[in-house]
């Protein structure tokens, strides 16, 4: 009697370790689950896909060594490789509070953002061998605002129950602005990327000082080029190759300050693109593709208060608008900037 019932504890102990075991474990896969934020593997992500509640989204994808923005235009290197590394780094700080979790919860569903991860993925990858390589959708989730100290963002992976306060080591802040679903954030603000050799011709032209504009026209690779005076069509018969050299480099990497279109009000972008230009700057590639800029005075003071007072300098001598891709993009530059590429004729003659 005694032994059957020594048999039967030891029966009920053991049912009881193997069911905590099996709480523990399943416990354990689920909470892996709900924090596997992170991708270890960056270069294996193809597309990037974030939306807010409202009407904005992009998706950003991967074409070799660049990023397009919603198939259309360039994304932002920069940008981009800051999500990526993020993404690479961030680390779950805890679990939201229970006294927390419903009002986090609400929040995550009003004002929360998703975000969905695409990798390239293999159908078998076993012991060194890969085959049917393909695009997967791997994480689903959604990013919500900061917490009460500044230091952490709210974060809830799709499908989970609980979310989770997500930090970034090293860094003092929170990171849920570097998940924008807004097209202007991830826009590329490049205007020319050309390098010396890919330069064909360019055109700079001067509205109020026409005698100072001119067409360049590259000869050979060996430092000869065409310059040709825009008013009169005569040729420049001697002019400074080292200061061309210089110019023509430069357009190897120009950007633009920040877009304006959903910044000013449309009748003020017309105000300003319908007044005369400061000068127009077109440079054409070995490919025959165009690039051309349109560029205008930007007042410092506002119209009303520089018509008062005649005294104050109404222009701004450190930037200046642009407009740029086939007129779609109104910009804001700075002459620091782009001055390199932006001398009068005079400056390259001998």
């Amino acid at each position: 009697m005694k032994k059957n019932r020594n048999i039967i504890i030891i029966t009920i102990i053991l049912i009881i370790v193997a069911v905590a075991l099996f709480m523990q474990n399943h416990y354990s896969t689920l909470n892996k689950y709900e924090t596997d934020f992170s991708v270890n593997d960056t270069t294996s992500i193809t597309k990037i896909f974030i939306a807010d509640k409202n009407v904005n989204s992009v998706t950003i994808s991967r074409e070799g060594d660049r990023w397009i923005l919603n198939g259309e235009s360039l994304a932002n290197t920069k940008i981009v490789n800051t999500l990526l590394s993020t993404l690479k780094r961030i680390k779950v700080k805890s679990p939201v509070s229970l006294a927390s979790h419903n009002s986090v919860v609400k929040r995550l569903s009003s004002i929360g953002k998703k975000v969905e991860i695409y990798q390239e993925v293999y159908g078998i990858d076993m012991f060194g061998v890969k085959l049917f390589k393909h695009e997967k959708l791997t994480k689903v989730f959604y990013v919500g605002d900061v917490t009460r100290d500044n230091l952490g963002t709210y974060m809830l992976m799709d499908g989970a129950e609980r979310p989770y306060i997500v930090y970034l080591p090293n860094f003092r802040g929170f990171i849920s602005p570097r998940f924008s679903p807004l097209i202007d954030d991830w826009r590329s603000h490049v205007v020319f990327h050309d390098k010396l050799a890919d330069i064909k011709s360019l055109k700079l032209y001067f509205a109020e000082r026409d005698s100072m504009g001119f067409r360049l026209e590259v000869i050979d690779a060996m430092g000869n080029y065409e310059i040709t005076r825009l008013y009169d069509g005569s040729k420049v018969k001697s002019y400074d190759t080292l200061k061309v050299l210089n110019m023509l480099t430069s357009f190897a990497d120009l950007r633009y300050e920040s877009r304006l279109n959903n910044i000013l009000p449309p009748q003020k972008i017309d105000s300003i693109v319908n007044s005369t230009s400061l000068f127009e700057l077109t440079l054409i590639n070995k490919d025959n593709d165009t690039t051309y800029m349109k560029c205008f005075k930007k007042n410092r003071l506002s119209e009303e208060i520089a018509n008062q007072y005649e005294k104050l300098t109404p222009v701004d001598h450190d930037r200046f608008y642009g407009l740029i891709n086939n007129g779609d993009d109104f910009v804001l530059m700075q002459f620091y900037v782009f001055d390199k590429v932006l001398y009068p004729l005079d400056y390259y003659l001998n």
